[in-house]
């Protein structure tokens, strides 16, 4: 969302407030200073040993709250998390529309992801107002009987490369600042959808080690997601191992000027698989199905699941093919051209009445 919050921020007819609900606050600090931006509300409602349900109520609450103080004409809520979700809800109850960006992405089996899909849905219902990053999107709408009040605008992850990506960068994390690039095919992994905890990012680390062994040239580099489910398998299988490199979720700025070093990306990550094909690089996503099927269409993304052996197959493929390899790296992005927030923007002023 900062990318469109700058963009509104700069539009002199539009007065714009930033709510945080304060979750992953190591994470969000990070991304709110690379972006320069401050928080108008912060409900600081990260807890230990919080669930979906905590998350729900905590949200609906303190977002109910902060409505009714601002009395805002449009609350705009992203994706599929929890809070979007709950933001939406807590907007309908006070009678406020909610605009949707990222809207309209699907894989319709209600438990993958989980609990992303239903969240997705559900704001889709309560929305007045569809940002869809693509036509594909706008077509999983209408299929739910929603055809007003749609714009196809593209995805604005990739509008933050603008503000991110900058010559002679020097990386801020300790791990990818010692680390040397010439000479080695980089691969960026990254594993921590709550339906892959367990068996499937066991399988996932087992074939990042096979992928290291029989590659010598290929460095794995693994931000680790704070969530203790996701590090308690990580660490005790991929620590230590030669040319596997674990870190902390690294920065904005640091993950996207990696990315232009980055020869594969491996993930179950839904914004990856927008990001890393506008630098031209190859996604294999860690999952059974996805929500972008567009870009499996397009030749940027395959599904190479959670089993180990799969995995491994995929990855040697794109490490030993060239052609294959070439196909994906020049296959065009189907997520926009980096200008979604400004199509955000003028629609947003369309539905006023101000253009």
């Amino acid at each position: 969302m900062c990318p469109l919050v700058r963009v509104l921020e700069a539009d002199s007819m539009i007065e714009s407030k930033v709510c945080l609900t304060g979750q992953h606050r190591e994470m969000l600090e990070q991304v709110m200073h690379s972006f320069g931006i401050c928080a108008d509300v912060d409900l600081h409602l990260m807890k230990a040993g919080q669930t979906l349900t905590t998350i729900t109520k905590d949200v609906l609450s303190g977002v109910t709250d902060v409505l009714r103080e601002m009395q805002p004409d449009l609350v705009l809520v992203h994706g599929d998390t929890t809070t979007s979700m709950a933001a939406a809800l807590a907007a309908f109850y006070c009678k406020i529309p909610v605009g949707h960006v990222e809207a309209g992405l699907r894989t319709y089996d209600r438990y993958s992801p989980f609990p992303e899909e239903m969240n997705r849905r559900l704001t889709g219902q309560l929305a007045s107002i569809h940002f869809a990053p693509t036509e594909l999107s706008r077509e999983h709408l209408n299929r739910e009987n929603i055809h007003e009040h749609i714009y196809v605008t593209g995805n604005t992850a990739l509008d933050a490369f603008q503000y991110t990506i900058r010559p002679n960068y020097r990386f801020t994390d300790p791990v990818l600042a010692g680390l040397h690039f010439e000479g080695r095919r980089t691969i960026l992994l990254t594993a921590h959808r709550r339906e892959n905890i367990g068996a499937g990012m066991e399988g996932i680390c087992r074939a990042a080690i096979r992928i290291a062994e029989a590659f010598p040239d290929v460095q794995i580099i693994y931000p680790v997601h704070l969530n203790p489910a996701v590090r308690n398998i990580v660490f005790p299988l991929l620590q230590n191992r030669e040319r596997i490199y674990l870190t902390d979720p690294v920065s904005l700025t640091d993950l996207h000027n990696l990315l232009s070093y980055t020869y594969l990306c491996m993930t179950d990550s839904g914004g990856l698989q927008e990001e890393a094909p506008h630098m031209h690089v190859p996604v294999l996503c860690l999952r059974t199905e996805t929500e972008r099927p567009e870009a499996v269409e397009a030749g940027t993304v395959r599904l190479a699941g959670i089993d180990a052996q799969h995995i491994f197959e995929e990855a040697s493929r794109l490490l030993t093919d060239r052609a294959a390899y070439r196909a994906m790296a020049e296959s065009p992005n189907p997520y926009g051209d980096g200008h979604a927030s400004e199509r955000i923007c003028m629609a947003i002023r369309t539905e006023f009445g101000r253009i």
